[in-house]
């Protein structure tokens, strides 16, 4: 009979657990609890395989119509000597056919930031080094505020699971952060944007998640990604003195970012000031 008294006594503890919230993920072996485990559903999941399927597809058929070109060249760069090579081989390629190499571009560039691929920072580098500044800075706000809408509603649809098992903590920072300051989100979304404040991808996949609309997101990001951007663009101007992308953001360079940060959350601190006297 001790084997019974046993299983009750197990069965109540877990009994008592289950009524606490508490369970074995609890335990002190350091799993996460099942609400901050990665949970996506089967249909999230579809959905998912079936957006990166057509993204994929369209990609594929925009290839399939470029001019032809020695392909064994053209690799994502993942260094800025990676980004070197690239824009030699295909400086006289975007000079012969212009409008099939900016929809190549255009299409890859949102691409990756749709599906939060790294090496972005590098395609923007390389508008600077093709195009220049005047012609460089609105193609990679285009196609940046393009990619992050496109990520916004992906995660709109099966985000919520992913950023929750990656960011918990920061994610309800920011719900938080955004339902304090609901009257002025504009302005907030403008600091996080133009400051290095959040990441840019955490900011495409939470602002969904915690209520935030389309068109404050859209113009935020709009606006807010010129400063940085421009920095880049300029930046791939000079590509054969840059050693490595974290010579982007020095002292100086974060000084100005957030000093513009600032004067663009001004009408948010002085509302306040106002309301407390």
């Amino acid at each position: 009979m001790a084997a019974p008294r046993n299983l009750m006594g197990d069965n109540g503890r877990l009994l008592r657990d289950e009524e606490n919230g508490l369970g074995e993920d609890d335990s002190p072996t350091g799993k996460k609890p099942k609400s901050e485990r990665f949970t996506l559903s089967r249909w999230e999941f579809v959905a998912a395989i079936g957006i990166f399927v057509i993204f994929s597809t369209g990609l594929f058929c925009i290839y399939l119509t470029m001019p032809a070109a020695d392909y064994g060249k053209l690799k994502l760069p993942r260094s800025v000597s990676d980004l070197r090579l690239l824009k030699d081989h295909l400086a006289s390629y975007a000079k012969d056919y212009p409008a099939q190499f900016m929809l190549g571009y255009c299409s890859v560039y949102i691409f990756m930031q749709t599906f939060m691929i790294p090496g972005t920072i590098f395609l923007s580098l390389l508008a600077g080094a093709l195009f220049g500044v005047i012609r460089g800075l609105p193609l990679v706000v285009f196609n940046a505020t393009a990619g992050a809408s496109c990520c916004f509603f992906l995660s709109k649809l099966i985000g919520k699971p992913i950023v929750s098992w990656l960011w918990n903590e920061r994610l309800r920072f920011f719900q938080s952060e955004i339902a304090k300051r609901r009257d002025k989100l504009l302005n907030y979304m403008l600091f996080l944007r133009i400051t290095p404040t959040l990441p840019n991808l955490f900011i495409n996949l939470a602002s969904p998640i915690v209520d935030i609309p389309f068109h404050v997101f859209f113009l935020a990001t709009l606006i807010g990604l010129i400063p940085a951007s421009y920095i880049i663009v300029r930046a791939g101007l000079a590509l054969g003195d840059l050693k490595s992308v974290k010579d982007l953001y020095d002292f100086k360079t974060l000084s100005v970012l957030f000093l513009i940060g600032f004067i663009s959350i001004c009408p948010t601190l002085l509302k306040r000031k106002k309301i407390y006297e």
